[in-house]
């Protein structure tokens, strides 16, 4: 069985006001915390001893999934004092593995979304005989990604980070989120400082003659840094797009989770969820959101993929598209908001003050 590294110590700085209480792993994807469903997919996978590498919060983590036995797993938890970026996370946990030297070692990242074949992944790994091995996935435009070209065999020719030329752009293939190391490799990493893999550790050990193995699995795969992105894969897990056994209830249009409440009349679509203790009221449309718990929709209100924070209000026929709002703020009767806007937590916006279209 591989054990693996799972990095969730980021701050999410590009989910604010999303991440204000909550890390980016612990936010509500599905009904359940997003690193749920990496947790489940791991073990299910095979994996049984996993190492999460925290910081930002890191105290929320272990009181939520403790030991892991309630999902088959063994978990340990190792903070940073100081963040120490990917390459240096990956270093700082190293003494909690039981791997032997030229055993596998599987690393993800807390933010990443997919639908890899893990077990392909391994095994690309171990019958390359390769040192490190790359989940890499295609994209119709790279330029925001690390670009990885590889040889006829998969073997990684080089790492380009963020190309913004058309002459930079030489493949379609980008680094996804998720390696196999060999366990002796990451002894390499030097310890108790900042170091990226993506700019550091995988371009030396490139240098260095090393082998590293790209395996190109282009399922479902979706970075969950921005608000539009995470109500995206929420809904995406919902609807069966992307997949996970931790989804809690069969995949649809709509997941009500116990406790909350919707009107005979409300519409519900898209893959929207509907957290425990929250409230969509009598002719209300939901479609493609989340709304978190404790959360009311009032009468008549348009919310269309948009995430609605715990306890957040939203009026009567008040219309969102593409909207965030923070946790506890109150939207008031008649607002529109559009795309991109964000509302901070516990912020109130008076009835009609926030319109696009005319009052009539």
């Amino acid at each position: 069985m591989t054990e693996a590294i799972l990095l969730v110590g980021g701050k999410g700085t590009r989910l604010r006001p999303l991440k204000v209480h909550t890390p980016k792993p612990m936010l509500p994807a599905a009904g359940v915390p997003f690193l749920t469903h990496q947790l489940a997919r791991a073990r299910a996978a095979g994996v049984e001893h996993i190492v999460l590498a925290t910081s930002y919060l890191a105290e929320v983590f272990e009181p939520h999934f403790g030991d892991g036995s309630a999902l088959g797993l063994h978990l340990e938890y190792v903070t940073e004092e100081e963040p120490l970026g990917t390459g240096g996370a990956i270093r700082n946990v190293a003494s909690r593995l039981r791997s032997g030297p030229d055993e596998p070692v599987l690393v993800f990242n807390g933010d990443i979304l997919t639908g890899l074949d893990i077990g392909a992944l391994v095994r690309t790994h171990e019958t390359s005989g390769a040192d490190v091995s790359l989940h890499l996935t295609r994209v119709t435009d790279p330029r925001a990604y690390g670009l990885v070209p590889t040889d006829g065999a998969g073997r990684v020719l080089a790492f380009l980070e963020k190309p913004q030329t058309p002459e930079e752009i030489v493949t379609d293939q980008i680094n996804a989120g998720a390696y196999v190391f060999r366990r002796s490799v990451i002894d390499t990493i030097p310890a108790g400082r900042v170091v990226s893999v993506e700019r550091e550790t995988f371009p030396g050990l490139l240098a260095a003659g090393a082998h590293l193995q790209g395996m190109v699995d282009s399922t479902y795969w979706l970075d969950l840094g921005t608000p539009a992105a995470f109500v995206r894969g929420s809904a995406d897990l919902v609807l069966g797009k992307a997949p996970s056994p931790a989804v809690p209830g069969r995949c649809g249009d709509r997941l009500v989770l116990p406790t909350a409440r919707v009107a005979p009349d409300a519409k519900l679509a898209g893959g929207t969820v509907v957290g425990e203790g929250a409230l969509v009221a009598e002719g209300a449309r939901v479609f493609g959101s989340t709304i978190l718990p404790g959360a009311v929709i009032e009468p008549g209100a348009v919310v269309t993929d948009s995430l609605i924070g715990t306890r957040a209000r939203v009026g009567e026929r008040a219309v969102l598209s593409g909207a965030v709002i923070g946790d506890g703020a109150v939207i008031g009767a008649h607002n529109e908001l559009r795309e991109g806007v964000r509302v901070w937590c516990d912020a109130t916006i008076p009835a009609g003050a926030v319109r696009f279209s005319s009052d009539q």
